[in-house]
Parts: C-alpha cells; structure tokens; sequence
C-alpha cells in the first residue's frame, strides 16, 4: 500500500482523507491543517490511527511517506504542491492544477525533474456515467458528434473572490470534454460573463470550437434552480445526463434528422426530417467518483503511466480557461 498524507482539511480535504481511509490502495498516515479546529475535526473522525501535523513541512520532509494530496487555496496550494514534488513525492492535487499556465508548466516540469506522477483530480472525469457515455460515443452509436452543451447554475452556495464562475465550474465539463475527445485541440473559444457582487464573474458562458462540433458550457452562481446537466447531440442519437435525478440520470434518445432527397430534388437544396424513435435508460453499477479517481492514480504509480488526468489534459483545460478569461476581460 502506498502510504499517503493529507495537506488541508477544509472544504474538500475530508472527502479526500475518507476515501483514502477506505481504499485498498492507500494507508493514511498524516493530516496536515494548521487551523488546529480543522485537526480536532478529523481527530473525532480518524482518532488514533493518523498523525495530525500543523506545518506541512514536517509531511513533505518524511520519508516514509509516498503520497500527498493537497488540498489547498491557489495560492498556498501552488507553493506546498512544489514542495511535495522537489521531495520526491507523488502529487493528487484539487482542481484546477493552477489559476495560470506558467504555475502548471511549472508543476509539470518538477514532477518530470524528480521523476514523480501528478493526477489532478478532474472527478468527472471518473464518473461512471461519463465513463458509460465514452464507452457509447466509441461504439458509433451516436454517430458523430454535433454539439456539447453543458448547464452547471446554484445559488451560490459561495461567490468567491479568487476565481469566478467559470473556474469553478466549467473546468469539470472542460475535463469532461477532453476525455471524451481524446485530447482533441480546440480551434477557437469564446466567453462572456456578467460581474456581480464582486470583481468576478458570477456567470460565464463559454462557447468552444472543435473539429466537427460545437460545446456550449454555462457556469452560474446566480440562479434559482441547481442544475447540473449535460446534453450531448449526435448524427444518430442524443444523450442527456442530469446528476441532480435521483434515478434516470442518463437518457440516450434515438432522435435525430434525417435528409430528404425528394425535397432535395423539388426545392434545390437538402430538407431535414426530424426523427424520434426509442428512450432508453443504460443499467449503471453506482460508484464513488472520488474512490475511482484514487484508485487510478494508485495504478498510475505503480504501472508506471501516466494518468488520464494528469498534467497533459489539466494544462489542456487550463489553455481554454486562460483564452476565455482573456475574452471576458475585452
């Protein structure tokens, strides 16, 4: 088992610890937070059979340790994340990977230098339901892809000062898309938002330009209804993917258009016919999207490969985030 630390016990960090708790892949050996509240929470969690540490340091310097997720601000998040990968140590690290380029460049440059893995934790990216859908759109049977359309919108629950709507949200379906696509460059991106409340956007809608199809992604704090939906439209079928249902959270729709070559030949020009055929609900297995996302990266160390959200796809993400941004800035 590889043994793993923890370095923020915050918003996202007692997910993280829970699930490396749980894993067959994992022995958690440290809590790091240097809020003593937030090491007196996990004490009631984990008792005895963790360390809880105040100075990060005193992780990233032990030996004995072969992991370390960071769970932390930017800010402070990029200057432990440095120090955990010029230790040798392997990096799980929130997303995004970094607020700009450079900061990523870096980190993946480092982790080449000490010959360590970095896996940002993209959790879409693990979903099953996601998995399901790339596993429908190999298959050929949504034919080929037109368009992507996501809609992630809450109020709230925070507006946060540090990045806007559009780093908070949009970065999982970004995530979402590149593995979906294989990686596929994007041709050209367009954003625009609406500040608020603030200096940040509280609402963003970012449109990307691919080979042969169009992604549409809203990213709201500010709306009445939460939503977290994804629409994906094919030549042959249509997929919808709404988390927020209890059930029935996938749907693949045999709708389309069909060309009409008698309308071609009385009016000059193609005529689509709208089709509808069957609704059907695919049998998914429930899964921690969290677990999974360890799970790989564990493998990734041991096999020796990189992850499929590693420092490729996140500096991927993070080229699209920093031309949109610089779009809503105009």
């Amino acid at each position: 088992m590889l043994k793993a630390a923890l370095i923020g016990y915050g918003y996202w960090g007692p997910n993280i610890a829970r699930n490396l708790a749980r894993s067959q892949d994992y022995e958690l050996v440290a809590i790091c937070d240097k809020d003593p509240g937030q090491l007196a929470k996990a004490r009631l969690v984990f008792g005895d059979s963790v360390a809880y540490v105040a100075d990060y340091r005193a992780v990233v310097d032990d030996a004995a340790i072969d992991m370390c997720a960071v769970a932390l601000r930017d800010a402070i998040g990029q200057e432990v994340a440095r120090a955990v990968l010029r230790s040798k140590k392997h990096l799980f690290m929130e997303k995004p990977m970094a607020t700009t380029l450079s900061d990523a460049l870096l980190l993946q440059k480092l982790a080449e230098a000490s010959g360590v893995h970095i896996h940002v934790d993209h959790i879409l990216v693990f979903h099953p339901i996601i998995r399901k859908i790339k596993a429908i759109i190999e298959s050929g049977e949504l034919g080929e892809l037109i368009s992507f359309e996501s809609n992630r919108a809450n109020l709230g629950p925070h507006i946060k000062r540090d990045m806007n709507a559009m780093w908070d949200l949009a970065v999982h379906d970004l995530a979402i898309l590149d593995y979906l696509c294989n990686g596929q460059p994007v041709r050209k991106v367009e954003c625009m938002g609406q500040k608020q409340f603030g200096q940040q956007e509280i609402i963003t809608y970012l449109t990307a330009k691919y080979d042969g199809f169009v992604a549409m992604i809203k990213s709201s704090w500010f709306s009445p209804l939460k939503e977290r939906r994804i629409t994906i439209s094919g030549s042959k079928k249509m997929i919808v993917f709404d988390d927020l249902q209890e059930s029935e959270k996938l749907m693949v729709y045999d709708k389309g258009v069909e060309l009409d070559a008698a309308l071609f030949r009385e009016y000059g020009s193609y005529e689509a016919k709208t089709r509808s055929g069957d609704l059907y609900v695919p049998y998914i297995e429930q899964e921690d999207s969290l677990l999974n996302s360890l799970g790989h990266f564990a493998g990734c160390i041991r096999e020796g490969r990189p992850s499929i959200a590693g420092p490729e796809q996140a500096i991927r993400v993070l080229q699209i985030l920093e031309t949109a941004n610089a779009d809503l800035a105009e």
